[in-house]
């Protein structure tokens, strides 16, 4: 893999699909599976077979028609899962089994009434059985945020000795702080022998809103893969938002790191996904939000008009998006007043939008935004005033 690529891995299939309300049949994953690849993500997880008959029968099928990104499948570390989980991908052109299991005392003891030693064991084993199947392995050390570091480098040396080609770090509970999360996996750089044989990957939960701020940590701090899912779907407050960690990866290009999203394409698939998950997005989301390139405040039109660039860092049509907007509300100023009755088709100087805008407040006042129409009647009237004066 290129020095500073960022794989893109979409689990949008998997665990945005493990939203209330958002369950996919097999031919919506079929075709949102179809999108995500022309979109350019390197691997779709594209489900967790084991745990229905229609869940296996969509990765199957996704497995056979996507022809360039890695298909991905979700086990637990249990053998059955396992041979299910390859057997769903087997047809796959790039197949990979995501296996793993928890590794913080919390999950170790609470939920597995284990130990240390018993889950590394079982961790080295489910990795084994998965090269059985495929050459690609994926381990995941669920709640690795929570783990301790010198216990997760352990385990982490003996999966990807194991066989393991990609080792996940997820902050499964989102409670990691970015300078934490970026820690964690700069000691897993330097304190791993054989992480030269692996990837590094992030998968961070959105619980405290961090997930995106983590999963930049992390590929600053040396991974090189990013698992999110669109619109940030996912468990309980979602996963990594695909939109976001790609085009801060694309602002930001002094870290020196790229992906191969085409991010035109990025309005388009987050309002496919919207309409086939019946899940809106929220207007003031980041990148794909209808309101991410509106603007209504007056301080902020008036900037805008006179140089884009004082208030978006990101160009509209670079994501896919629609041209930027002027919103006018009763906070909006006499630019972006004479703005928008000269695309209305009047001709008004300075004098006559001076006089307009005690019109325009008082119909701002009265509603959340004035209109074309309301525009339309407020020139209209003073026209006809200042005709018969």
């Amino acid at each position: 893999m290129a020095e500073g690529k960022v794989q893109i891995f979409d689990t949008t299939l998997r665990d945005g699909e493990q939203v209330p309300g958002c369950k996919l049949n097999a031919n919506e994953k079929l075709e949102l599976a179809l999108q995500l690849e022309y979109l350019g993500v390197d691997i779709i997880e594209a489900g967790f077979p084991i745990s229905s008959p229609g869940d296996f029968d969509s990765v199957s099928q996704i497995a056979k028609a996507v022809k360039k990104a890695t298909v991905c499948a979700l086990s637990r570390a249990v053998q059955k899962d396992i041979e299910v989980a390859a057997a769903a991908v087997k047809h796959a052109a790039r197949p990979r089994i995501h296996t793993g299991i928890g590794t913080s005392d919390l999950h170790i003891k609470a939920k597995f009434n284990s130990t240390q030693d018993e889950i590394l064991a079982r961790a080295i084993q489910c990795v084994k059985w998965a090269r059985n199947f495929v050459d690609d392995v994926e381990f995941y050390a669920e709640d690795a945020g929570r783990t301790d570091n010198e216990y997760l480098a352990r385990v982490i040396e003996a999966v990807i000795k194991a066989g393991a080609t990609v080792v996940n770090i997820p902050d499964t509970t989102g409670y990691c702080l970015p300078h934490q999360y970026g820690e964690k996996i700069a000691y897993l750089v330097n304190n791993v022998p054989n992480i030269d044989k692996a990837i590094i990957s992030c998968h961070c939960h959105n619980d405290l809103g961090l997930a995106t701020a983590n999963s930049i940590a992390g590929v600053i701090a040396g991974a090189r893969q990013i698992e999110c899912t669109i619109n940030g779907l996912g468990e309980r407050a979602g996963n990594t938002s695909l939109e976001e960690v790609v085009m801060v990866i694309k602002q930001h290009k002094h870290l020196g790191l790229y992906t191969d999203i085409k991010t035109q394409q990025l309005n388009p698939i987050s309002r496919l996904v919207s309409d086939t998950m019946r899940m809106p997005v929220q207007p003031n989301k980041a990148i794909v939000g209808s309101n991410a390139f509106s603007h209504s405040s007056g301080i902020h039109q008036d900037g805008f008009l006179k140089n884009a660039d004082t208030y978006e860092t990101i160009k509209p049509e670079s994501v896919g998006a629609d041209s930027s907007k002027i919103v006018l509300t009763a906070r909006s100023g006499r630019s972006a007043l004479a703005y928008r009755f000269q695309n209305l088709g009047f001709q008004f100087d300075k004098q006559d939008v001076d006089v307009l805008y005690d019109e325009f407040l008082r119909v701002a006042d009265s509603k959340k935004e004035v209109q074309d129409n309301d525009l339309t009647s407020i020139g209209k009237q003073y026209q006809k005033n200042t005709a018969t004066a």
